[in-house]
């Protein structure tokens, strides 16, 4: 059997974090998944997917995301009941997402990062420029291992010209 669910939304929300008592994180959220088709009006319509997100992923997922942050989420779905306060029984459909993806660069929606937010990044090594980090620690590497100047530099990094590539060089 397969309980499989893949999606890629934006969030709805900012994302709600809490402790169980056991101190355990879970994160909900709502994700907003356009359908694939339009309305008669010629609009097109979201679903409002419910998610949930536990321990360390739950943390990110709250720390990294805010309303509006495009989103992928893999993860199954569990449905589950419960007597509401009126008495009557209360059916929830949500998925538990295994994996999180965050689909857009962090300077995208800064505006609605908390100031703590950067710091985060910097912490777990990341940075918004991987590229020029990439380019610095391979600079470093090559001239430690006296490679630099003899050949091994970028031959495309100050190269005004196109590249031309025949046919014959693809592939496919």
């Amino acid at each position: 059997m397969i309980n499989r669910w893949v999606g890629v939304g934006r969030l709805t929300k900012d994302p709600e974090l809490k402790y169980t008592q056991s101190g355990v994180a879970v994160c909900r959220f709502t994700l907003a998944v356009n359908r694939t088709f339009t309305n008669q009006a010629g609009e097109r319509e979201a679903d409002f997917i419910n998610c949930v997100t536990w321990r360390k992923q739950a943390e990110n997922t709250a720390n990294f995301l805010r309303k509006g942050s495009l989103t992928g989420i893999e993860g199954r779905i569990q449905t589950s009941s419960f007597d509401g306060k009126d008495g009557n029984r209360v059916f929830m459909t949500e998925i538990v997402a295994d994996s999180v993806q965050f689909l857009e660069p962090k300077s995208s929606n800064s505006n609605n990062a908390p100031s703590n937010q950067s710091s985060g990044y910097q912490q777990q090594g990341y940075t918004n420029t991987p590229n020029q980090s990439y380019n610095a620690q391979n600079q470093q590497n090559m001239s430690n291992n006296g490679m630099s100047g003899q050949g091994y530099d970028d031959p495309f990094a100050n190269n005004q010209e196109p590249i031309t590539v025949s046919d014959d060089d693809l592939p496919f």
